[in-house]
């Protein structure tokens, strides 16, 4: 029998993570203790309270049927997270969707409002599922480089106008993935007002939202007046709350546009197991104890990390947010694919290639703060021999 994929399968590059993986462990053969830098899935073990309440609901004889679009109480939840952290006012009922995991929310977005032909405004560098999901719609990318004399933002006024007309999303992400700029008000405003003229749905991943080194939490896309009328929030609680393996986040927002998502989920998915929401609630309620600590342990590790590659002659994006150190090497002979390799072979470190993210990311490398912070002092006395 002969096997064929679809014609589609081919804008599905297999990720290289696999790839740097294998490679670890040939590395690991050699003697090399690895030094795992790559997957953005935080180290640090869920609170405990979170834990409790998961066991608690998980013995339960109860928990175990279909939740379908998620239960009242985790949307509630949500409402009253957005209410205490950033004084915007939710609807539980009209402008909360929970979703499984934000990959999986992000990745089925574009079919429900994007024709093929269609064009999604999305940046570069920018985080791989918003580009599978744009070609599971059969819509057409259109990039909108971050580049450090913007401040890493995309340059909205530098769309041309037939593009413009055309486009049906836009996709941001502030503090991103794997660029960690910080957004404003003022821009969202401008976002807003481009989005109104156009016609564009705006949405806006805030997975970092809890990742700030300052006492300067990052803005919510839905702080800016007028962002309720075009456009979304998603949030994930797999980063702030160390939550990644238990796939469970949430859309905000316009009413009609939620609306719209639900069905759409109504067709894919049966919900999230009742336990891991019940843990997110007790997550989100106790959010302002559990991401103190949070901050406190990866902002120590942002600081070690970018101010050890800044002394060894990287050129370090600056950063305020985040879970990344984004970072352009000395080595500049190679390319960041081939660096990446080498880093492996050579001293054991894995890094993400900032290509993968879009040409932009082209002599970059994305390094996650997954390691302790003797772990990363670990990796930059190993830099300094590479």
């Amino acid at each position: 029998m002969k096997i064929e994929r679809s014609a589609l399968m081919t804008k599905f590059p297999k990720a290289i993570f696999g790839d740097l993986k294998k490679a670890s462990k040939e590395a690991a053969t050699t003697g090399h203790q690895i030094i795992d830098l790559s997957l953005g899935s935080p180290d640090l073990p869920p609170d405990e309270k979170i834990r409790q309440a998961l066991a608690h609901h998980a013995l339960a004889e109860t928990s175990y049927g279909y939740t379908l679009g998620g239960i009242q109480d985790f949307n509630e939840a949500v409402a009253r997270y957005y209410k205490r952290r950033v004084e915007v006012t939710l609807d539980a009922s009209t402008q909360v969707l929970q979703t499984m995991g934000s990959q999986e929310g992000l990745v089925h977005l574009p079919l429900a409002f994007c024709n093929p032909g269609d064009i999604v405004l999305t940046t570069d560098p920018g985080y791989v599922a918003y580009e599978a999901g744009i070609h599971l719609a059969q819509a057409e990318p259109y990039y909108m480089p971050l580049r450090a004399d913007n401040a890493f933002l995309p340059d909205l006024q530098a769309i041309p106008e037939d593009v413009a007309q055309r486009a049906k999303l836009l996709i941001l992400n502030l503090p991103g993935n794997p660029v960690p700029a910080m957004p404003s008000i003022r821009f969202f405003d401008d976002v807003i007002a481009f989005a109104k003229k156009y016609n564009i749905i705006v949405l806006h991943d805030a997975a970092y939202s809890e990742f700030y080194f300052d006492k300067t939490a990052p803005v919510s896309f839905l702080q800016a007046a007028g962002a309720i009328d075009v456009g979304i929030e998603i949030n994930s609680l797999s980063k702030s709350f160390s939550l990644a393996g238990a796939r469970i986040a949430y859309i905000v927002g316009n009413a009609e546009i939620i609306a719209i998502l639900q069905q759409l989920k109504s067709n894919l998915d049966y919900g999230t197991f009742e336990p891991i929401q019940r843990a997110a609630i007790v997550a989100l309620d106790n959010a302002e104890e559990i991401t103190a600590r949070l901050r406190q342990t990866f902002a120590a590790r942002h600081h070690v990390l970018s101010q050890g590659l800044a002394a060894l002659g990287w050129d370090v994006v600056p950063s305020k947010g985040g879970m990344f150190v984004y970072a352009k090497y000395p080595q500049q002979t190679l390319n960041d694919i081939e660096f990446a390799y080498e880093a492996i072979a050579k001293i054991g470190v894995v890094v993400v290639p900032g290509s993968i993210f879009g040409m932009s990311g082209t002599n970059y490398v994305r390094i996650a703060l997954v390691q302790p912070e003797n772990v990363i002092r670990e990796a930059l006395r190993r830099f300094a021999t590479l």
